[in-house]
């Protein structure tokens, strides 16, 4: 019988077999997975000083009893004290966070210099402060599983690695190789990251802690050597490289030939990206720069320091509760009705093998669903079918997938033109043409083959739910599913409620949209609804001001420098003008004399009718698309508008606020309206549905930041000089008057159904 001892903390199983090697389980009890908590670095602190102090053990191995490694840190915590949140005052406040942030540093630099080797077995996803644990150790098996991801992703919820990420993994790898994966927040699996040196083996996962015992009994088996010239014996194995003499930074450091040329581009790359608009990754390039050239426990304090700051930031705080907190909490339900029975859609049937249409068939074949693709021919139906053809292959190619899955994938898809195939369907979608007729007349054909208890979807992007649902016999049970292209990568879905839509069919397209894996949000009716509407008003300001007259260049590249992932003209390219025109002109037929034109209606009008430049589909429109070539401006353009002011003629930042501003403006007239009515719905709709500037939190976040008064002074400022369509409205100036923010009016129910 073998000596074994065995000791228990509220989140590790810990044991030490008869060669002295302790096993610590990482295993959080009523959680999914392993975070770093109070408690569990608590626990972590205990376990340290046991290793070190009990002289039984000669070493450790640190793993998870879950799926996942670690996860990272405990951002709902995190998220309070963001953007200086919390009690106290503000320098108490900024102290308690660098000193709660140097302390968790430190524990891990104790992990690090016990004078015992400790063996990560990264038996899963290890983010964050998951990896930062892992970079302490002495040794990183990961096993051999392509869906491990292994990745330090903070800079993209608006934070820094702040557990030593900034300072261990450029001394691991270099800062060349180590800034990108740090200021993306790029993850990478097990055989990337052995190629890129963050990990040193990878092996079956079977073997994992058997792997880490061998390597361990390895090198205990070797002599003890003296940590430098009066230091105490500690086994060679238990040093970090970044602790031996003679220690030299991988590529150079930032004063070397070669290291110094890597923060020069760094710096001229990150500027042209991010245009100043986030101080995460502005912070991450001075941790790296700063803390490479001085000892790594002074480049902790230093991490420290601009964490710390980063918290303090307001932009940090709306990053993180909208891109984390709140996607979180939409995708598990947050908005779902309660007391509905879930409802699995196992047929599905789609109305149109367009892009849309073929999208939507792809990512729900891909849920496991049963999916027939109607078209009005067998071709279209055919070629709708081709687009999954086409990932799969792709997915195959790039190891994502297997042949024999990829086969199983397309084999649930039914390309047909037979309204007959559509029986027993649980949800039919249609995602035919905008036009009011033509949904009319596929609805009458496709609703009476929708199985007891199925429901019906529109996918239009802008026709009222409402109108759309009376060619239905059963509206309650017609309801909005707007999806965004390409519907494979776009991870949002637009639910309308239209006025006779129940509570149950909500519940029931909420369930769809979490068996695709896709974050809903919820609207009720309107033109246009949430997304489109203010999308809308982007666009449109970029068309206002090429209609006064200022040159296509520089309206791009202001678009650009708020945030916004694309240009407004580029935008309107990929949408495609001739889309723009005819919701348009569908839009004047139903509002009749209360149609009210745009600056540049009759640019458009232009542009699509009498030159055929509709946008990128058509390889013309704002710009030329040659087959073989970038894009560029079209260079008649400008003619065209009678373009005249240049950037001297111009303000950039009120032309950055007129961007911003009235998209936001517009998602505040929706709220007020009832068209959006929780506030995570408007933030997180907004940054993965059109892209809205990330680092403001979404527009009722950048209200919030700006503050109401502030934010309806300049609104009232813009209107003044450019029209009605900046007026502030009711609610905005009633917030203004008393100080209110959206978030603290508003704040949202945390509890999902």
């Amino acid at each position: 019988m073998s000596n074994k001892s065995m000791t228990t903390y509220e989140n590790f199983k810990f044991d030490v077999d008869a060669d002295g090697i302790a096993l610590a389980v990482w295993d959080m009890p009523g959680r999914s997975m392993n975070v770093l908590s109070q408690s569990s670095m608590a626990d972590i602190a205990s376990i340290i000083e046991t290793i070190m102090s009990d002289d039984k053990i000669k070493g450790a191995i640190l793993t998870s009893g879950k799926d996942a490694f670690c996860a990272g840190a405990d951002l709902s915590m995190m998220g309070g004290q963001a953007g200086g949140g919390g009690s106290g005052s503000k320098e108490d406040r900024v102290k308690a966070m660098y000193e709660g942030n140097l302390g968790f540093n430190m524990l891990l630099r104790r992990l690090e210099t016990c004078g015992k080797p400790i063996v990560a077995a990264i038996n899963g996803v290890a983010l964050g402060g998951g990896l930062e644990v892992t970079l302490a150790c002495h040794y990183r098996i990961v096993a051999d599983n392509p869906k491990i991801q292994l990745g330090l992703p903070e800079a993209k919820v608006g934070l820094l690695p702040g557990g030593g990420g900034t300072q261990r993994l450029p001394r691991l790898i270099g800062a060349a190789a180590a800034l990108p994966l740090i200021l993306q927040g790029t993850p990478l699996d097990p055989q990337a990251a052995l190629k890129a040196g963050i990990v040193h083996k990878v092996v079956p996962a079977a073997e994992l802690v058997s792997a880490a015992k061998a390597w361990l009994k390895e090198g205990l088996a070797q002599p003890k050597i003296k940590l430098g010239k009066k230091g105490p014996e500690v086994y060679a194995i238990a040093i970090q490289p970044w602790d031996r003499e003679g220690y030299r930074i991988p590529g150079g450091g930032p004063h070397d030939k070669s290291g110094g040329s890597t923060f020069t581009m760094s710096n001229a790359i990150l500027h042209k990206t991010t245009h100043g608009n986030f101080p995460a990754q502005q912070y991450i390039l001075s941790c790296v720069y700063e803390g490479l050239q001085v000892p790594i426990e002074a480049g902790i304090r230093i991490e420290t320091r601009y964490f710390t700051k980063l918290l303090m930031d307001p932009r940090s705080k709306a990053m993180i509760r909208s891109l984390f907190l709140s996607m979180q909490e939409l995708g598990k339900g947050a908005r779902r009705p309660a007391n509905v029975t879930p409802f699995a859609v196992k047929k599905l049937g789609i109305l149109g093998a367009g892009m849309m249409g073929a999208g939507i068939a792809y990512v729900s074949a891909q849920a496991g669903m049963e999916v027939v693709l109607l078209d009005t021919d067998q071709a279209n139906a055919e070629k709708g079918k081709a687009y999954s053809e086409k990932l799969v292959a792709k997915g195959i190619e790039r190891g994502k997938t297997t042949k024999e899955k990829g086969d199983a994938l397309l084999a649930r898809i039914k390309p047909t033109t037979n309204y007959d195939d559509l029986k027993g369907a649980d949800l039919i979608i249609e995602a035919v043409f905008e036009s009011r007729e033509i949904k009319a007349e596929v609805t009458k054909k496709a609703e009476p083959m929708i199985a007891p208890g199925g429901i019906y979807g529109s996918n239009t992007s802008t026709l009222p739910i409402t109108g759309l649902a009376e060619a239905a016999k059963k509206p309650e049970d017609f309801i909005g599913i707007h999806f965004f292209s390409p519907v494979d990568k776009m991870q949002l879905v637009e639910i309308i409620v239209g006025k006779r839509t129940s509570q149950e069919t909500l519940a029931k397209a909420m369930d769809y949209v979490k068996q695709i894996r896709k974050t809903p949000i919820v609207v009720n009716d309107s033109r246009g609804f949430y997304t489109s509407r203010c999308f809308g008003t982007y666009v449109g300001e970029g068309l206002a001001m090429l209609a006064e007259g200022i040159k296509p260049a520089i309206i791009e590249n202001v678009g650009r420098m708020t945030g916004m992932p694309m240009a407004p003209l580029a935008l309107n390219d990929e949408v495609s003008l001739d889309l723009a025109y005819k919701v348009r002109e569908q839009t004047k037929k139903d509002l009749g004399d209360k149609y009210v034109s745009g600056p540049a209606d009759a640019l458009i009008e232009k542009m699509v009718v009498e030159l055929g430049r509709v946008g990128k589909k058509a390889g013309k429109g704002f710009y030329d698309y040659p087959a073989d070539g970038k894009k560029k401006l079209w260079t008649g353009l400008a003619e065209l508008a009678r373009t005249h002011k240049d950037i001297d003629d111009v303000q950039v930042d009120e032309l950055k606020n007129r961007f911003l501003y009235i998209q936001a403006l517009e998602a505040a007239r929706c709220f007020e309206e009832g068209v959006v009515t929780d506030v995570r719905d408007a933030d997180v709709g907004a940054i993965i549905g059109w892209g809205f500037a990330p680092w403001t939190g979404g527009p009722l976040s950048l209200i919030d930041m700006v503050g109401a008064k502030a934010f309806v002074d300049a609104c009232d400022s813009l209107a003044q000089k450019y029209g009605e369509r900046f007026k502030p409205n009711k609610l905005l100036r009633d917030m203004a008057e008393k100080g209110d923010t959206f978030y603290g009016r508003f704040a949202p129910q945390k509890a999902a159904a």
